[in-house]
């Protein structure tokens, strides 16, 4: 059917009826901006400003001889809006590319997982709130400084829940949904990248870092029960696992060599470095826990720290849970439940020994390490540590019952406990002795080890019959106290003589972790004070074999192989320096010179000193008014020795500066 021109003319719109043309996509297409090129003389006049061809000025401003400059605003707007974008395009090209290459060295997702908008993190939306509501000119805390306050979506409380008496901060967090008040189980560790970590940024080298793990893997690791702190049995698993762990490993190696301060400052460094920025995060790995406890093993200035921080991680990834789940059958679990018995030694190793109470109380998984050693997966090492457990169980609850002050002497009354708990550690030696087999590494030194620890505990048991006891005024004393007494020096002498004549224990004394050598160096401070402040009308102790025992561990320390800041050299220097003060209180006992540069008697009135003078005083000599040297004072037997890196070599004190 033909259309008529009057029904063409009815769809042809009219100027004020103009309707858009739609581009395919169906969306209207941009307004056009006009490009007028009126110059500013016409439009001052309202006329048309025309251009004849080839001319750059109007007609009128060539007839009234003026220059013609154009105005053209809107196309002045079209010109800055293409540099604008421009620009702006080149900006965000630079942005995205420095945020992929942060994204990279964090070990993040590519930034195209990444969403726009309202996939932004928590801090990041908080940190636009606080910008949109802080007053002028004050800048908002950047988001590391940002309180997470920020809710979870999650499920309501159920109410018909079974659990009725969980933890109480989970109810908490059930009703707020706040998440800083609990641990985060969805944040996860960083995957360590090998070509970021200290090794690769070349602060060591690889080969010298082989040298040093291989090292620590013969030695040390063996050493602590068989190797069951260290899993990993390449350089390349331990770096991947954990980067905290290979600087740990590394500074503890370079610690022992010979020759090697310089490797030792800079791992030492990256370590400190890494254990503080670590300090509070909650992404953390078993590993990271070996990380801490084998610093706290072998680094005496960063012990104490380190084991309580290890403890508390523990706790967080629920390792005093994981005996438990053993025992219902969890076999995954062996690995988690091994690492609590061995952070319950080490925290041991660092609290009751310093007269500090331990952070881990005896559990169920304490109480019954006897069931654990039933399980399939337990190996050798295992067994030695179990071994530790079961010894400071005994301690600890002799710690509990005298507890650590030093101004509370024992009472007549208490030495029926104390007999108990001697006979608890001659059954503790009985049991396990047998229990600790020969290593091909270690050779005896298992079953060694369970001797040298059991004269360990014996000494430190006995010598709290001295405890707060003055040698200015000396009682009476009653035959439990002078037993209790002569067995804590016996048993210290019996320490050093371990030390010194088993040839698997002296091998092993520079290898060993610091609780050994700091009661090794116990023994011997306890033995010079006891000949300087009792003579044996009351103990039966002999000065001259003192000075011999003690001059003879210098002699060890001073020729094992170590390196120049190993805790065996500051030892030797310490004890030396003792020995020399105890060498002049002798001769000044004496009255006279010493003999072969040695001092005199024991200090017994009336005594004749191997000068062939007769002591003067003797054990009054304090009474009456006569101070002993330096390092000579507070009677011992204070169950929690106090001996820190700077009591015998204040040289010590600068260790821990290193890395500053």
């Amino acid at each position: 059917m033909k259309r008529s021109a009057c029904d063409a003319d009815l769809d042809t719109p009219r100027p004020h009826e103009r309707r858009p043309s739609f581009a395919p996509d169906g969306r209207p297409p941009p307004p056009k901006i006009s490009k007028a090129r009126a110059c500013a003389e016409c439009k001052r006049h309202k006329i048309r400003c025309e251009f004849k061809a080839g001319e750059t000025n109007c007609t009128k401003c060539i007839r009234s001889g003026i220059k013609c400059v154009i105005n053209d605003f809107s196309q002045k707007f079209v010109d800055d809006d293409v540099m604008w974008k421009s620009q702006a395009s080149t900006t965000i090209q630079q942005l995205q590319a420095a945020v992929t290459q942060l994204l990279h060295q964090g070990g993040l997702p590519d930034l195209s997982t990444y969403s726009s908008g309202e996939g932004l993190s928590p801090v990041g939306s908080q940190e636009r709130r606080l910008s949109s509501e802080s007053p002028p000119n004050i800048k908002p805390n950047p988001p590391s400084l940002i309180m997470d306050v920020t809710r979870e979506p999650s499920p309501e409380p159920d109410l018909q829940d079974r659990e009725l008496v969980p933890a109480p901060m989970r109810s908490l967090y059930e009703v707020t949904k706040l998440r800083n008040l609990r641990n985060n189980a969805i944040e996860q560790p960083k995957v360590t990248l090998l070509e970021e970590d200290f090794i690769s940024r070349g602060l060591i080298s690889l080969q010298e870092a082989e040298d040093l793990f291989a090292y620590f893997s013969r030695t040390m690791n063996q050493l602590l029960w068989g190797g069951i702190i260290l899993v990993h049995r390449n350089l390349t698993s331990v770096r991947r696992a954990s980067t905290l762990l290979s600087a740990a490993v590394l500074t503890v190696a370079a610690l022992h060599i010979p020759n090697r301060t310089a490797t030792l400052n800079l791992c030492y460094g990256e370590y400190v470095s890494l254990v503080s920025s670590m300090s509070l995060t909650r992404a953390h790995t078993l590993d990271d826990i070996r990380a801490l406890c084998v610093g706290a093993f072998w680094l005496s200035e960063l012990s104490w720290k380190l084991s309580g921080h290890a403890v508390r991680i523990a706790t967080e990834l629920g390792l005093h849970q994981s005996y438990q789940k053993m025992m219902r059958g969890h076999n995954d679990q062996y690995e988690r439940a091994q690492l609590w018995y061995l952070l319950y030694v080490c925290d041991h190793h660092f609290s009751i020994a310093y007269g500090r109470p331990p952070v881990i109380h005896e559990d169920a998984a304490i109480r019954n390490c006897e069931a654990f050693l039933r399980s399939p997966m337990v190996v050798p090492g295992d067994i030695r540590l179990l071994a530790q457990v079961a010894l400071f169980m005994i301690l600890t609850e002799a710690y509990r019952t005298f507890g650590s002050d030093t101004e509370q002497a024992l009472t007549e009354g208490d030495f029926g406990q104390l007999r108990v708990y001697n006979v608890a550690l001659d059954q503790w030696r009985l049991l396990w002795q047998p229990r600790s087999a020969d290593s091909a590494y270690v050779r005896t030194y298992p079953s060694k080890g369970v001797v040298l620890h059991y004269h360990f505990a014996k000494f430190q048991l006995n010598s709290l019959s001295l405890r707060a006891l003055s040698p200015t005024n000396t009682p009476v004393f009653s035959i439990d106290r002078k037993e209790s007494a002569n067995i804590a020096i016996s048993s210290a002498m019996a320490c050093l003589n371990m030390v010194l004549e088993e040839p698997d224990i002296r091998d092993a004394i520079v290898g060993v972790p610091i609780f050994t050598h700091t009661m090794v160096t116990f023994s011997a401070v306890f033995l010079l004070k006891a000949a300087v402040n009792w003579n044996s009308a009351y103990l039966s102790l002999d000065g001259r074999q003192v000075r011999r025992l003690v001059e003879r561990v210098i002699e060890l320390l001073n020729c094992v192989s170590a390196g120049e800041r190993h805790l065996t050299r500051h030892i030797a220097r310490g004890l030396g320096k003792m020995l020399e003060r105890f060498d002049s209180w002798d001769t000044w006992q004496a009255g006279g010179p010493a003999v072969n540069g040695h001092g005199g008697g024991h200090g017994r009135p009336g005594e004749v000193s191997r000068s062939g003078s007769e002591v003067p005083g003797g054990a009054n000599a304090m009474a009456q008014g006569f101070p002993p040297p330096d390092l000579i004072y507070d009677m011992v037997g204070t169950y929690g020795f106090g001996l820190d890196e700077n009591f015998l070599d204040p040289s010590m004190a600068s260790f821990e500066f290193l890395a500053q």
